[in-house]
C-alpha cells in the first residue's frame, strides 16, 4: 500500500513539474510579451508573406517560426496570444470556481431548501445548449475579452456548483464531522474547518481544468470572430487563418495549436498532480 502511495506521489510529482513548467513559460510569455517578443505582432509586409520556420530552406534567421500570409512574425504573434489565453483563464476560472463551489458547498452540507433552490437552478442552467448560450451572450455583450469571461462565468458555475455538492455530502456523513458538532462546532465553523479543507483538492482539481477549458472556448470565439478584435492576436484566431492556408503555410496553424493543445493539457495534468499530491486520503 505503502509502495503504492509512493508511486502515485512520483507520478504527480513529475507531471506537476511539466505542467508547472510550460504554464510557467506561458505566464512568463504573457507578462513581459512586448520586450521578449522579437516583432511587433501587427506589423506587415507582403514581401515576406509564408516564410518557412528557421530549419526549412527559404527561412530567414529573425523569423524563427516563419510568418503568416501577411508577413507578420509568428513566433510573436503567438507571445502575445498568451496574454488574451492567461488574462481568460485567470479571471474565468477564478470566479466560476467562487461562485460554484460556494454554492456547491452550501446545497450539499445545509440541505433542505437551499439545496432544493440551487440544484433546481442547476438544472434550468444545464438545459441551455452551452455553446449556443456562449454566443448569444457574446451578442448581447459584444465581443471582447470581459464579454468572454462572463459568458464563461455564467455556463461553467455550474461544473463547480454539482462536483463540490456531491463532495460536500459525502464530507458531512464523515464521523468527523459529526464529532465537531458534537463538540458544539456552529454549522458555519464546520462547514470552514472541516468539509472545506477535504473538499478542497478537488475544487483545485477543477479551477485548473476549468482554466484550461476557458482557454479553449476563449480560442473557439476567437475561431469565430467572437472574441478580441480581429486585430489582435489570439491563438484561435491564428488557426483561423492558418486552416485557410494549411496547404501553403502549414506552421500558421500548427504552431499555435501546438501551443493551445499543451497549455489545456498542463492544466488538465497541474489539477490531477495537486489532488494527488495533497489529498488528505493519499497522505
Amino acid at each position: 500500500m505503502l509502495d503504492g502511495r509512493g508511486a502515485i506521489r512520483r507520478r504527480a510529482g513529475a507531471r506537476l513539474w511539466l505542467a508547472g513548467i510550460w504554464l510557467a513559460v506561458v505566464a512568463f510569455s504573457a507578462i513581459f510579451a512586448p520586450l521578449i517578443s522579437p516583432h511587433d505582432p501587427l506589423a506587415q509586409d507582403l514581401l515576406l508573406g509564408r516564410l518557412p520556420p528557421f530549419w526549412m530552406a527559404g527561412s530567414e534567421p529573425e523569423f524563427p517560426l516563419g510568418t503568416d500570409s501577411l508577413g507578420r512574425d509568428v513566433l510573436s504573434r503567438m507571445i502575445h496570444g498568451t496574454r488574451v489565453a492567461v488574462i481568460v483563464a485567470l479571471a474565468a476560472g477564478v470566479v466560476t470556481c467562487l461562485i460554484g463551489s460556494f454554492l456547491g458547498l452550501v446545497a450539499g452540507f445545509y440541505r433542505g431548501w437551499p439545496d432544493r433552490i440551487i440544484s433546481r437552478l442547476v438544472d434550468i442552467w444545464m438545459a441551455f445548449p452551452p455553446v449556443l448560450f456562449a454566443i448569444l451572450l457574446i451578442a448581447v455583450l459584444g465581443t471582447g475579452v470581459f464579454s468572454v469571461v462572463i459568458a464563461i462565468i455564467v455556463i461553467d458555475w455550474t461544473r463547480f456548483c454539482r462536483v463540490v455538492r456531491a463532495e460536500a455530502m459525502n464530507q458531512s456523513k464523515m464521523d468527523y464531522v459529526q464529532s465537531a458538532q458534537v463538540a458544539g462546532f456552529t454549522r458555519m465553523r464546520t462547514l470552514a474547518a472541516e468539509i472545506l479543507p477535504n473538499v478542497l483538492p478537488t475544487i483545485v482539481a477543477l479551477l485548473t481544468l476549468e482554466m484550461g477549458i476557458a482557454v479553449i472556448v476563449e480560442a473557439i470565439l476567437s475561431f469565430v470572430n467572437l472574441s478580441v478584435s480581429t486585430d489582435a492576436p489570439t491563438w484561435g484566431g491564428m488557426i483561423a487563418e492558418g486552416r485557410l492556408s494549411v496547404h501553403q503555410a502549414w506552421w500558421v496553424l500548427v504552431f499555435p495549436l501546438a501551443a493551445l493543445f499543451l497549455t489545456v493539457l498542463s492544466f488538465a495534468q497541474l489539477g490531477e498532480a495537486l489532488r494527488d499530491r495533497f489529498d488528505p486520503v493519499l497522505r
